[in-house]
């Protein structure tokens, strides 16, 4: 009896997976397993949101096996060892799994490949499961990778998509293979108090609706913070509960301006994948070096103390940092502007910002999160490094009527436009009516600031 295993890492489905299509048409048995890896989690994937959402896709991906007759083995330890010893256990002649771009997943697919190799058994590493365009497949001449999006978009536009796979209709799986216990949600404390509900068939729920909804206007309405159009669908796709392949063709299937920009965005995504794929120290360090220095110093510690909190004093900014408190998830205006203000307005370090999204966000992905980071911050990819984003102008732009901070600040839930944009200009007893602090710098002094730091004249 042939056996083949599957392990799951970021991939977290049944549908378009090609590492458990190979298993299933190579071997008479397939078994699935995902490692709880104390080492993942030390390496900052340990956030409560991305656990509680984990556990969510641990299960549905367990459910979705068990319809096709099989299950999910979960194993807890070192990943290596633990597959090492099921391949072992069972008489496995293969093991798939999906590539990955951090340098801890490119390690441990070494270290998996050389114990596999060592006992006569194939490690098949498989990509285009987590992009839709491998990292590396695309290249400029000269270079190991694009840097800059533009001309990467329009190479990624022309390339073919490989078809999206049906799920396996049936599985069978080795007996006796023990499993620990499927982690659960409310095994997790401290989880945002709106967490969206993770797993694949909650994804697939939410891609028919948003597509059926939101697609047709998302050109002209995804940067509106009130409306709330965006897809929200970053968490699935972090997670691998939906193909990012999947979406691309269905999004363009419908067609239009709506699904143009939102494929464009999927686009971005690939894009950091395969920077980071080529310069894995961009997850820590500067992918541009950059003038000047970061503040340091109590002041400055002050000052990220009150980003992180929502009382910066500007409404917009504050609005999208208790989103993110509360949802575990902020809209992507926010995520531009609240960056580009600690790291452009406060001049606080980028790595800062980007350390604290990661402790909150169940999207926290670290191709995205940390190269996003960057581009703001000016050490990036960005061709206009030194781009500042106005938060007053941002907010009268981008939520004209105040809804969005209304929402989020109630102490100026009795404020209209554009008041509500700036409640330091009230005076009197309309400013002592409510519980607001006063703005932590002018935004003048701090863009002169900023352009010092740079030696921009």
């Amino acid at each position: 009896m042939t056996v083949s295993i599957v392990l799951y890492t970021s991939d977290l489905r049944v549908h378009d997976h090609p590492p458990l299509r190979a298993a299933a048409e190579g071997a008479e048995e397939v078994l699935p397993v995902f490692v709880r890896d104390p080492a993942v989690d030390k390496a900052g994937f340990a956030a409560p949101n991305r656990l509680a959402f984990l556990a969510d896709c641990l299960a549905d991906l367990d459910r979705g096996l068990r319809e096709r007759g099989g299950r999910l083995v979960v194993a807890e330890g070192d990943t290596v060892a633990e597959v090492r010893a099921l391949a072992r256990r069972t008489g496995a002649d293969e093991v798939h799994m999906a590539a990955g771009v951090t340098a801890f997943a490119r390690a441990r697919e070494a270290r998996l490949r050389r114990a596999l190799e060592a006992d006569g058994c194939r490690l098949y590493v498989h990509d285009g499961v987590v992009t839709v365009v491998p990292p590396g497949e695309v290249l400029p001449k000269g270079s190991d990778h694009f840097a800059v999006f533009t001309p990467y978009y329009r190479r990624w536009s022309a390339e073919p998509v490989r078809a999206a796979l049906a799920a396996p209709r049936v599985l069978h799986v080795p007996r006796d293979v023990r499993s620990a216990r499927v982690p659960r949600r409310s095994d997790v404390a401290d989880v945002s108090p709106a967490l969206l509900a993770g797993g694949e068939s909650e994804g697939r729920k939410r891609l028919g609706s948003w597509l059926t909804d939101h697609l047709a206007t998302y050109e002209e309405r995804h940067d509106d913070l009130a409306g709330d159009v965006t897809s929200r669908l970053s968490p699935y796709l972090h997670f691998g509960a939906l193909s990012a392949t999947e979406v691309v063709h269905r999004a363009r299937k419908r067609g239009g301006a709506g699904a143009d920009a939102f494929v464009r965005q999927l686009c971005w995504r690939d894009f950091h994948h395969q920077v980071l794929a080529a310069r894995p120290g961009s997850a820590t360090d500067d992918y541009r070096s950059r003038p000047g220095e970061w503040r340091r110093g109590a002041d400055a510690e002050a000052d990220l103390a009150a980003w992180r909190e929502g009382r910066t004093g500007y409404p917009v900014v504050d609005a999208a940092m208790r989103q993110l408190a509360h949802e575990g998830w902020m809209h992507n205006r926010g995520r531009l502007l609240t960056a580009s203000f600690l790291a452009k307005t406060l001049c606080v370090d980028w790595r800062e910002g980007a350390r604290h999204f990661l402790g909150l966000l169940v999207d926290g992905d670290i191709a995205n999160n940390q190269l996003n980071w960057q581009w703001v911050a000016g050490t990036g990819t960005d061709t206009r490094p030194n781009r500042v984003l106005n938060p007053v102008a941002q907010a009268k732009r981008y939520d004209p009527d105040g809804s969005y901070v209304r929402r989020w600040v109630p102490e100026l839930a009795g404020l209209d436009a554009p008041a509500v944009h700036e409640p330091w200009r009230l005076t009197g007893l309309d400013r002592a009516a409510f519980d607001y602090p006063d703005p932590l710098v002018d935004l003048s002094e701090a863009l002169a600031r900023f352009r010092q730091t740079r030696g921009i004249d």
